[in-house]
């Protein structure tokens, strides 16, 4: 089929905005739903040839954004107490318009109960097994991304802060390669009916990132890695989040403190045909555009 719509949830976001170009490039059509005008004219900068103005809590609103789509990306707000029934309905909603393709952006270890976001993804990866849909599972680990929200503290102050262990590896994943795979199975049969982790080479500590920081910025050794608790950490960052939010992130930061987080990059390498974005290189982006 020329030219697939593809729908993609929240395609003016930091992420799904990263899959946009990937299926431009690939020859679909991108639908993006958007709770906005003004996200609408994110989306069609990066690349979206149509606009569903909706929200993920309007039932309506997602059955006319799925309405003609050969395929949907779906990724659930960061924290939202109802991410579990939003993805419900959106696969309610696929279902329902006769949708093809179904990728779901979940996450790394969907079955650890310790982690209360992770297990809210294990709901709608259940409904997909279930659903008829040509489903494809994603589940990445942190990503590189999130580091960009602490760059300008790194550059103004040399500190690098976490609110876990500074010596905890944390595995991490460029999500362009996450994008990358997710408009493979979007506008190809392969990946189909699959459940893949996604994981980048490394496991690096916040001492390994820092010493990456102090390189890419002609600075060697003078990046810190801090260990702020999580209290101090939130009056730094000021998260955007409510008081239960704020538990949950609490709550994965002390694992990560206790355990880490590990994960194994040969499926991302194996679904990629190459290596996968390392964090020296995205750490060097950050570095060129400061």
């Amino acid at each position: 089929m020329s030219n697939p719509i593809v729908l993609v949830v929240g395609a003016a976001g930091r992420f799904a905005g990263l899959l946009v170009p990937e299926l431009v490039r690939r020859g679909a059509t991108v639908r993006a739903l958007v709770r906005s005008e003004a996200n609408a004219a994110v989306a069609r900068k990066a690349g979206a040839a149509e606009i569903a103005l909706g929200d993920l809590r309007d039932a309506a609103s997602l059955e006319a954004a799925a309405r003609g789509a050969r395929g949907i990306f779906h990724i659930g707000p960061a924290f939202a107490p109802d991410e579990s029934e939003l993805g419900l309905r959106m696969v309610g909603a696929a279902k329902r318009a006769g949708v093809r393709r179904f990728v779901f952006s979940s996450v790394m270890h969907p079955t650890n109960a310790r982690l209360g976001t992770h297990a809210m993804k294990q709901p709608v990866e259940e409904a997909l097994f279930g659903s008829g849909l040509a489903y494809t599972i994603l589940q990445p680990t942190n990503f590189y991304q999130n580091i960009e929200l602490a760059w300008p503290a790194v550059l103004a102050h040399g500190v690098f802060a976490e609110p876990f262990a500074k010596t905890a590896p944390v595995a991490r994943v460029d999500y362009r390669d996450v994008a990358e795979v997710a408009a493979k199975a979007l506008t190809e049969d392969h990946l189909a009916y699959g459940t893949f982790e996604l994981c980048g080479e490394e496991q690096p500590t916040r001492e390994d990132i820092v010493a990456l920081m102090g390189e890419a910025l002609g600075r060697p050794k003078s990046i810190a890695a801090a260990e702020p608790s999580f209290a101090e950490w939130r009056a730094m960052a000021n998260p955007p989040y409510d008081e239960r939010q704020l538990g949950w992130l609490a709550s994965i930061f002390a694992y990560y403190n206790e355990h880490g987080i590990r994960g194994n990059t040969t499926v991302l390498r194996t679904l990629l045909g190459r290596s996968p974005r390392t964090l020296r290189a995205y750490v060097g982006e950050l570095a060129q555009s400061s």
